[in-house]
């Protein structure tokens, strides 16, 4: 049996069928799909509050992010085709394609997950809520109209990339978070996971 919420007036996180229906159609945009202007820096601060605005145990915020637009893209471009080529022998053709890979959408955020041991909160828990940050990104930015897609790959795992951003030893790429405006047309929507197949109503019975 459902519960609904109470008809009283709510102050505080009042029914929104709007936000729900959000979540429920929000999907990543491939960044070949997005284009120019991208948000301008008003947007990208509301985008940037809406990551802060997580589960954070004790208070500590470890997380971080580099916000990178025009010709900022293209250094970190260069440093993702040197780093491949010092790192795996990869030739200087494939690297130079590579070289693109931050120049893909009009804004790239960089979000880096910087666990803090000044507090004794488990690393686990301060890398879920970078990762909180970075999903409540995609949905801010869906929010105000933008697109948006969060990207890994070998260059968030790269150390001569993590150098080249200053990085330091603890701290980790979370994700390349890439937003522009839409181009054309509707993204293509996937299939989902059934939540039956994925939950369990109830206590697990012992054997």
């Amino acid at each position: 049996m459902s519960v609904k919420p109470s008809s009283a007036k709510q102050t505080f996180n009042p029914p929104c069928d709007h936000t729900y229906d959000l979540l429920m159609r929000r999907r990543s945009v491939k960044t070949r799909d997005m284009r120019a202007p991208g948000p301008d820096d008003t947007v990208v601060t509301k985008i940037l509050a809406a990551g802060m605005r997580v589960p954070d145990h004790g208070k500590i915020a470890p997380w971080r992010f580099i916000v990178l637009r025009g010709d900022d893209r293209a250094k970190l471009g260069d440093v993702i085709a040197t780093s491949l080529v010092a790192e795996n022998e990869t030739s200087e053709k494939i690297a130079d394609k590579m070289r693109g890979y931050a120049t893909q959408a009009p804004v790239l955020i960089v979000a880096v997950s910087c666990p803090s041991g000044d507090r004794p909160i488990p690393l686990w828990e301060q890398e879920l809520s970078s990762g909180a940050a970075c999903q409540n990104m995609l949905i801010a930015a869906t929010a105000l109209g933008f697109a948006s897609q969060w990207l890994t790959g070998w260059a968030s795992y790269s150390p001569g990339v993590c150098r080249g951003l200053g990085l330091t030893t603890d701290e980790k790429i979370a994700g390349f978070m890439f937003f522009g405006n839409h181009a054309d047309g509707e993204p293509t929507e996937r299939p989902r996971p059934d939540p039956a197949a994925h939950t369990r109503w109830g206590y697990p019975d012992s054997e």
